[in-house]
């Protein structure tokens, strides 16, 4: 990717909109183009993965963070030796990282690198999740591509232009929950229809779209409480939230940037990428 997502964005909108949204609980500042924000159960804190420059460049300059429960900073550097982190997944006691074409491994406990998985033939890998059994997911956005990894061996699961551009993933029981961010991305990542959300069944693989929700945003991140479906879309900094059979609403409107979400069940983690920040929201 030869261009800065972050500048070409700014450079689109031009100004900004307000950074207002309700049920706000706090806002950890100071952070370095923050992608991903992974709630880590087990260790009561949020993991964020931060990019520090072009989101496609290896360049060394990427590493981890870690914020407590209430969105203090805990440790700046926890993990440092990657390029351009993004989505995460626990699985194991082990973390994994999507890093461009790679995906990196980390020990939970201590925080240090201890393995990179390349993964052939990847463009731009992004989002990443964790079946019941322990298989970890990860997406390849450019190239309409799920990667599955069992152990530290990745093979395709899914290529499918149907993925339109995939971006936010989900285990869900026997299905994935898809963001897609659009079909046609164009140099600015605009792009020529917009994108929803989707499944992908895990015995099958068959990808169905879900009622209400199709080519409504360029989406982003994706999570879910109970029966509720909540994404982003970076591009206009928007938290939608859906339930099946109805349509995307509304909770919140950030800057642009707003990316991969995480969650404890309760509270919802936005990391807002131009702003070096993330956000804790209520679910309501």
């Amino acid at each position: 990717m030869k261009t800065l997502i972050t500048s070409t964005l700014l450079a689109i909108i031009g100004t900004t909109v307000p950074a207002a949204q309700a049920g706000e609980i706090w806002r950890a500042t100071g952070l370095e183009q923050p992608e991903s924000a992974l709630f880590d159960a087990a260790g009561k804190r949020i993991i964020v993965s931060n990019i520090v420059g072009n989101p496609g460049e290896v360049d060394g300059n990427g590493y981890l963070s870690v914020l407590s429960p209430d969105g203090k900073l805990v440790t700046q550097h926890w993990t440092d030796g990657m390029d351009a982190p993004k989505g995460m997944a626990i699985s194991g006691g082990r973390l994994y990282v999507a890093d461009i074409t790679k995906v990196r491994v980390v020990d939970l406990a201590t925080g240090k690198l201890v393995s990179t998985i390349d993964v052939p033939n990847t463009v731009f890998l992004n989002d990443m999740t964790t079946d019941a059994s322990g298989k970890v997911y990860v997406t390849d956005m450019l190239a309409d591509a799920i990667y599955r990894l069992d152990g530290d061996r990745p093979e395709l699961f899914i290529r499918d232009a149907a993925l339109a551009s995939p971006n936010g993933i989900l285990a869900d029981g026997g299905r994935l929950i898809v963001a897609s961010w659009g079909k046609g991305i164009k140099p600015d990542f605009t792009t020529a229809e917009p994108g929803g959300l989707l499944t992908v069944d895990l015995a099958t693989k068959a990808i169905s779209q879900l009622p209400g929700a199709q080519k409504f945003a360029d989406l982003d991140g994706v999570i879910a409480i109970g029966d509720t479906i909540y994404a982003t879309a970076y591009m206009t900094g928007t938290l939608y939230r859906y339930k099946v059979d109805g349509a995307p609403e509304t909770v919140a409107t950030f800057n642009p940037g707003s990316a991969d979400i995480g969650t404890d069940g309760n509270r919802i983690f936005v990391p807002l990428m131009n702003d070096g920040e993330v956000v804790a929201l209520t679910r309501d």
